[in-house]
């Protein structure tokens, strides 16, 4: 079954670009929803603590603010999660494509698909790219926060035009391109190369 990766970085509008592939009958993986999931288990839960300290744990949960904090400040805690979460993503991943046999390609969504090295599973890659201000102001809208807390964020995540470079595909989401057009290219290049 072909499999397309879907990123983008933060606030490039690559969920709506993933919503339009699912109203097109198209299953998307979302792997930030995942990783979170998995978040409330108990085996990550313990290993978040034995990594991070007991007073990560509030409640029996992962306190996802204190996480975020730590990680997003230094590279060497984000790596180290990332190691935790990815292999298990990936493996959730694999086990849900047998379970979309029927449909003509897979998608999955994901922030850093690059820099995780998710990459290299996909026989093509879909990069959202957008201007880097429109995605700031998009996620201070959307989560309430800072430009600071954006930027400290967007540091972990390679350059927009690079994404663009390393990818088959690149839908523009700039506000002034139409995006839906866009994707229907798209899926009919997949729909091709899938046949």
């Amino acid at each position: 079954m072909l499999k397309a990766g879907l990123t983008g970085n933060i606030g490039s509008g690559k969920s709506a670009v993933a919503s339009i592939f699912s109203s097109l009958g198209i299953p998307v993986f979302h792997a930030d929803e995942e990783s979170k999931k998995f978040l409330g288990t108990p085996e990550v839960i313990d290993e978040i603590a034995r990594s991070f300290g007991k007073d990560i744990i509030v409640n029996g949960l992962i306190d996802k603010r204190k996480l975020a904090s730590l990680v997003f400040g230094d590279r060497q805690s984000l790596n180290h999660l990332n190691g935790i979460m990815h292999p298990l993503v990936l493996k959730e991943f694999n086990k849900w494509i047998s379970s979309e046999s029927l449909a003509p390609y897979v998608i999955m969504e994901a922030a850093i698909l690059f820099e995780s090295g998710y990459n290299k599973e996909f026989d093509r890659i879909i990069h959202v790219s957008c201007p880097e201000e429109r995605a700031i102001a998009r996620v201070m809208a959307r989560d309430g926060t800072s430009r600071e807390h954006v930027l400290a964020r967007m540091q972990y995540q390679i350059k927009d035009d690079d994404k663009a470079r390393m990818s088959d595909f690149v839908i523009i989401n700039d506000g002034t391109h139409l995006v839906i057009p866009q994707v229907m290219a798209i899926h009919k290049s997949l729909l091709e190369i899938g046949a």
